[in-house]
């Protein structure tokens, strides 16, 4: 009993205690899996004002859920809410699927949905190989550089890419899972733009080698992320192997296949992050010569 408070006081209070609230937000298609499966448990692994990161204790993918409001960036494995977000605390309780989320009192489901691998459509390899040289020159005014610049597993995974060589692309990622500070180390920020350029770069420009390299690639770097990297970004790494990635990503793979002017698109990727829209950027070049090469039947 609570003390010093009436019968009816103390039946209020523990109505209010039950009571939930709840919100629509538009959801990333990667999310389905988690969402239409049996209720799951899950924690706040992270929290902050842009964003809370639920770990689900599940093997399906992906196995964080970032819930965020509409001015954070949009993650691939995201639900962006219209309002606030709901308190919560790192290692607070929450459950996952069922449709919904519930995350203290406040229970959060998909209004709609939004994709997060959007198809680019066909792209020219000529104008692709014109687009590399345009994103060399902006990546070398950039006045952010990548967090592992200068790195000789970057420059090998650049040239194993662009000859085609599995043994130098599967040894670079290796040395880049989980590589640099931070929740998204910059090793794995580079994996995921080169995973999402070969997949959907080689798909667009019809290079068939291209994405058999992504499948290659995208098996090394998934094989153990979890061990090796943290949650959060093994489970980016998962969605970029599926070719999942955020706005601003797929803004610049849009802007290398001629959809839009290239530079604004990488500006605005650059501007994420302490390194982590360097790093992203990065990565999508190297994927992209990869794709040029490829097209040009170079070895």
């Amino acid at each position: 009993m609570i003390v010093g408070t009436r019968p009816g006081a103390r039946r209020a209070h523990l109505s209010s205690l039950s009571t939930r609230t709840h919100a629509t937000g538009a959801a990333s298609t990667a999310l389905r899996p988690v969402l239409e499966s049996p209720r799951t448990p899950a924690r706040v692994l992270a929290a902050f004002s842009a964003g809370i990161y639920l770990e689900i204790r599940t093997e399906i993918e992906p196995r964080v859920v970032a819930v965020v409001h509409g001015e954070a960036v949009r993650l691939p494995n995201a639900i962006v809410l219209s309002g606030a977000l709901p308190p919560a605390e790192v290692g607070d309780d929450a459950a996952v699927g069922a449709g919904s989320i519930r995350l203290g009192r406040a229970g959060l489901s998909a209004g709609r949905w939004w994709n997060p691998a959007p198809p680019l459509g066909p792209a020219d390899p000529a104008l692709l190989a014109l687009a590399a040289r345009a994103t060399a020159d902006v990546l070398g005014r950039a006045a952010r550089r990548p967090g592992l610049d200068g790195n000789g597993a970057v420059a090998m995974l650049a040239d194993g890419c662009a000859s085609e060589s599995l043994v130098d692309v599967v040894t670079a990622a290796e040395r880049l899972v989980g590589l640099g500070p931070g929740l998204t180390p910059s090793g794995d920020d580079i994996l995921a733009g080169v995973l999402v350029a070969l997949r959907h770069l080689g798909t667009s420009a019809g290079v068939p080698r291209a994405v058999r390299l992504a499948d290659w690639l995208a098996a090394a770097v998934t094989y153990d992320a979890r061990t090796r990297t943290t949650p959060i970004s093994a489970t980016l790494l998962h969605c970029a192997a599926r070719g999942e990635a955020a706005p601003e990503v797929t803004a610049a793979l849009r802007g290398m296949a001629g959809r839009h002017p290239l530079e604004p698109a990488l500006q605005g990727l650059l501007s994420l992050g302490h390194t982590s829209g360097a790093d992203l950027a990065r990565g999508l070049h190297i994927g992209l010569d990869a794709v040029v090469a490829r097209a040009a039947g170079r070895a």
